[in-house]
């Protein structure tokens, strides 16, 4: 298996024993380079001393020689001044386009990794390296969590620049649709998204001082107006959204595309919509006074909203009356909210305006923040690995969904501990836990 090869490359797993070209060249890798996930060489900047002699530049990894031609770098220039060819099956000599020959090695996988490769690979436990998690030092542990805490930042970041170019660039539209997502707590998460992109803000704008009109629009426009109701507040609202629906031209999203089933009717759809309404028009929450938010407490009292008298009494339209309740979001939601949007927008707007302070307050709010509690954690809990807070429950999320769901135990910290620990460790580890 190449990536394995790539990983025995890359963590200078090598054999105790000299190591020679297939032309007699004495082999001593000083550094492996940079693993390059891009096209082009596998490895980038390695440093190979060949008889003595160092050499700087980029390293190429296979299987066995003829995959060079398979892959048709032979006909690529990005290959042609690679310092080494590795290969775990030597089958031909490789050219440069100068005629001469490119210094090859011959490099297996020792049989240990590759027993433990297959059986973490084979391995159907949550997660896999729960063998060998236990045993490795709280600053290994803290280390990689901090990374993927880092990583985890930066794929949010990247989601969020990707819907800032859906909504011309746009940041207070992107502020809105981001926090939207997340009123959908999940399970409507892709609806009210889908939901958010529908309503044009600039119209809505327009209209901000009118409570009434702004939720004729987010009502319309979630498909929640399209029925015959006789309820009076129901009624006016539809008459309102088809007036305005008229004058911006607008286009619903479908009414099917939100789910009620085990909800609880504080989540419903109704609710949460009408949350926004209220957060949309007493402008509580906009990009500079989340800016200007410095602290937590600053931050929460942005997201405290409530509904508006409908809604008191309401948890659908046309729905049987209820005594009032104000209907607040609750702390745990504010939390979700601040974990899953604020901070994630704070970052993301650090990262575009090159605001290191904003990046680091962003970090401070997730590690200000207790710890997620759901079925990753409490796994990840049970092998050992334990959260303070927000920052380390993210980075394993992050863990489980871009490493332990893809099996791609190559890359995780966790994984290359359990790879390059020795049978006898791993047998001893087993039976102590029996």
């Amino acid at each position: 298996m190449e990536q394995l090869l790539h990983y025995v490359w890359k963590h200078k797993i090598l054999p105790l024993c000299e190591l020679r070209t297939t032309d007699g060249r004495c082999v001593e890798v000083l550094n492996p380079g940079r693993h390059n996930t891009n096209a082009g060489p596998d490895f980038l900047d390695a440093k190979v001393k060949l008889d003595g002699t160092v050499w700087v530049g980029n390293v190429e990894i296979h299987q066995r020689t003829s995959d060079w031609f398979r892959h048709h770098h032979d006909q690529d220039v990005a290959y042609e001044n690679i310092i080494l060819h590795v290969a775990e099956e030597i089958d031909q000599k490789l050219f440069y386009p100068n005629g001469q020959e490119i210094p090859q090695l011959q490099l297996s996988v020792p049989a240990y990794v590759r027993d433990n490769y297959e059986k973490l690979s084979r391995n159907d436990g949550n997660p896999r390296c729960r063998e060998v998690v236990g045993s490795l030092s709280t600053f290994l542990i803290h280390n990689w969590m901090t990374s993927l805490t880092l990583e985890r930042f930066e794929e949010r970041t990247r989601q969020i620049l990707q819907r800032r170019e859906a909504l011309d660039k746009n940041w207070e539209d992107t502020l809105f649709v981001t926090l939207a997502r997340n009123f959908g707590f999940g399970i409507n998460g892709d609806a009210f998204e889908q939901w958010a992109h529908s309503i044009p803000m600039s119209a809505v704008g327009k209209h901000r001082d009118n409570l009434f009109q702004i939720e004729a629009i987010f009502f319309g426009q979630a498909g929640l107006l399209e029925e015959d109701i006789m309820d009076d507040y129901y009624l006016k609202l539809q008459k309102e959204y088809r007036y305005l629906r008229q004058k911006f031209t607008l286009t619903p999203i479908e009414a099917k595309r939100w789910k009620f089933l085990r909800l609880r009717p504080q989540n419903f759809p109704h609710i949460r919509i009408a949350q926004l309404a209220m957060l949309y028009y007493e402008q509580r929450l906009n990009l500079s006074r989340l800016l200007n938010a410095e602290n937590l407490t600053e931050v929460n009292a942005l997201l405290l909203t409530h509904v508006s008298d409908y809604w008191r009494t309401h948890y659908t339209f046309g729905g049987k009356e209820t005594k009032p309740v104000e209907k607040l979001l609750s702390p745990a939601s504010i939390e979700l909210i601040v974990i899953n949007s604020v901070a994630p927008i704070l970052f993301a707007y650090g990262k575009y305006k090159s605001d290191q302070a904003l990046c680091d307050r962003a970090f401070s709010l997730w590690e200000q923040l207790k710890a997620e509690n759901n079925a990753i954690i409490r796994n990840w809990a049970a092998a050992g690995v334990l959260c303070e807070n927000a920052a380390d429950s993210q980075a394993l999320i992050q863990l489980h969904h871009q490493y332990c769901l893809r099996r791609d135990c190559l890359r995780c910290q966790f994984g290359y501990e359990y790879l390059r620990r020795t049978p006898d460790f791993l047998r001893e580890h087993e039976e102590k836990k029996d």
